[in-house]
């Protein structure tokens, strides 16, 4: 009964200088509305990064060349042409756990079709390239192992492509021409859209790496190799596995290749959405201490407008406690009220941020509580040096106070 008498005691306080009230309140709501959305847009980039990744593949493993030593100069990834179709088909071949390998070749061509012309990327990649980056074939099939063998003249097209060169037509059967090399449309890979960093993962050809080798890139290297393992617990086995076997095929030499795996690239993206989620998060909780800085005054001022009420209270029995659980309520009040609504603040913010500029945003809850529960925090930390300074007043002096 007390308790609900202090809060009623508390409210009407704060009700009775409504201005004074709001400003106080205004810093706790910039500070935990500032957390809500600043931490919401962090996550919703982080959540992004790691959906891109996931869109990579399924328990992938890519093996990248370059990373080599020649004559004191020194390459990392991609500085030299290093894998060859015999790395690929060791891997496939005595790798236990490597059940997918697809050798890729990475070009750009302007490719041609239906009178219209196109600069897109054409892949080199094995039958096994939909299971490893788990992408569907939406319409028609993809290419298979004959076609590998005989380096067939087909090709499976991104919807983009599709749309730029067959628009409201059915792409299926017709010819592509590539380094005037006519490529006949197998199937259509499911659309994907962009990926984190802006780039349309649709824009593309597919056609059998043999194909890519022989008639178009006339290369003898290939650019990687990915590969697919069972699970993600048995991924590291696997890549050390396949480190294992291109060591021995290279005799003991430096190792002019790296090896990834799919965790250890999400690793890579998401530390650097993490650092910035975490800066965001640390600014906005300095607007937090302020609030309660502004908390502290207002209390302080409040002590001393109400030194003869205060005076009152005490010479008609109440205790230096009770004075002290007042102001101390009217602080956390103060700073919970205004907590709730930076909480709907923040959530408004971050869902116009995201419908305005496109930015993807993720609500945190556990960032909501630690925001309420930081705002009750700072409001008994600013509200116990008010709240002790009243309760420790003299009732005489108090009384004469003018």
């Amino acid at each position: 009964m007390r308790l609900l008498t202090t809060l009623i005691i508390a409210f009407r306080a704060l009700r009775r200088n409504k201005l004074r009230t709001i400003l106080a309140a205004l810093g706790m709501i910039i500070g935990v509305g500032a957390v809500i959305a600043m931490v919401a847009m962090g996550n919703g980039a982080k959540s992004q990064i790691e959906s891109s990744i996931a869109g990579l593949g399924q328990n992938m493993i890519t093996i990248f060349p370059g990373s080599l030593t020649s004559g004191g100069m020194r390459g990392g990834w991609g500085s030299a042409s290093s894998l060859t179709i015999e790395d690929a088909e060791a891997i496939k071949r005595e790798v236990v756990g490597a059940i997918g390998v697809s050798p890729e070749i990475r070009d750009r061509q302007q490719v041609m079709a239906n009178g219209l012309n196109w600069n897109t990327q054409v892949l080199g990649e094995s039958p096994d390239f939909p299971s490893i980056r788990a992408w569907k074939v939406d319409a028609g099939e993809f290419f298979t192992e004959a076609d590998v063998r005989t380096a067939a003249k087909v090709c499976v097209i991104g919807k983009t492509v599709a749309d730029q060169l067959f628009a409201g037509m059915d792409p299926i059967g017709q010819a592509i021409r590539a380094r005037n090399i006519p490529l006949r449309v197998v199937g259509i890979m499911v659309a994907k859209g962009f990926n984190s960093s802006g780039a349309d993962q649709d824009d593309l050809i597919i056609v059998p790496y043999t194909t890519s080798m022989k008639r178009i890139s006339k290369r003898d290297r290939i650019s990687n190799i990915i590969v697919q393992a069972p699970t993600p617990d048995s991924m590291e086995r696997v890549q050390s596995d396949i480190g294992d076997l291109l060591q021995q095929r290279r005799q003991g030499r430096e190792p002019d290749y790296t090896i990834r795996n799919q965790l250890e690239l999400a690793e890579v993206f998401t530390a650097q959405s993490k650092t910035m989620t975490g800066l965001l998060g640390g600014i906005a909780l300095v607007s937090l201490i302020v609030g309660g800085i502004g908390i502290m005054n207002i209390m302080l001022v409040s002590v001393t407008e109400r030194t003869r009420e205060i005076g009152i209270r005490l010479a008609v029995g109440a205790h230096g406690k009770d004075v002290l659980l007042q102001f101390l309520t009217e602080a956390v009040a103060l700073s919970l009220v205004g907590g709730a609504i930076g909480i709907l603040l923040g959530i408004g913010a971050s869902e116009y941020i995201s419908w305005k500029f496109g930015w993807p945003s993720q609500l945190s809850p556990m960032w909501m509580g630690i925001a309420v529960g930081g705002s009750a925090f700072v409001g008994i930390v600013s509200g116990f040096y008010p709240a002790l300074k009243a309760s420790q007043l003299d009732p005489i002096d108090a009384l004469r106070y003018e």
